[in-house]
């Protein structure tokens, strides 16, 4: 449900352009992704927090919620639900 909006923040903030296309609910992310370090992680909590609306703390920011594209729609799937 919410994988087709988290894909599209993933290629915007990470610019990775049409090969971002391919990525799908088991596409590794963390540590794959040379795109994704550090710094590309707060900037894609920034993003998801504003599109979505919610907060993330520090405390849930684990490398299993980035682990795939699929763990991360179902980390943002938990915050709207919670």
């Amino acid at each position: 449900m919410y994988l087709q909006e988290v894909k599209k923040i993933v290629i915007e903030v990470l610019a990775l352009g049409a090969a971002g296309e391919a990525l799908d609910a088991h596409s590794a992310l963390l540590g794959s992704l040379p795109e994704l370090d550090s710094m590309a992680v707060v900037q894609l909590i920034g993003a998801l927090e504003d599109h979505f609306g919610f907060s993330v703390d520090d405390d849930e920011i684990s490398a299993a919620n980035f682990a795939t594209l699929g763990s991360l729609a179902d980390f943002v799937k938990f915050k709207l639900t919670a």
